[in-house]
């Protein structure tokens, strides 16, 4: 994140719900490397991802960081998956202004390092 070159920390956690468990990292020095960084954190909506969990997007959401939802799409296939992303955000009692990607992009290009 520190790399001027990194906007957004895509798989936080790196979790494939019933796969395999979260990488073992410490989310609370993520976000605070995010945060003194302006890097944006992933909400992945693949149902088999749901990275970042609720409770993490609701701290993040707390500090400022802003977030970005994706489909996590491999193929056109996948872009439903947004709804599972959208309902996750909101889980985390994430709001339109929370997430990068609800603007239009001459603004998200401004939030971008």
């Amino acid at each position: 994140m520190r790399n001027k070159n990194a906007d957004i920390l895509f798989h936080p956690t790196g979790r494939l719900i019933q796969k395999r468990g979260p990488y073992d990292v410490d989310v609370e020095e993520i976000m605070k490397a995010a945060k003194e960084t302006g890097t944006i954190l992933e909400i992945d909506a693949d149902p088999y991802r749901l990275d970042l969990k609720d409770e993490y997007i609701r701290k993040a959401v707390e500090a400022g960081i802003k977030l970005a939802i994706d489909a996590d799409a491999h193929s056109k296939n996948s872009f439903h998956y947004l709804e599972y992303g959208i309902a996750q955000a909101r889980r985390g009692w994430a709001a339109k202004n929370d997430i990068i990607n609800t603007r239009p992009w001459p603004e998200v290009l401004k939030l971008l390092k």
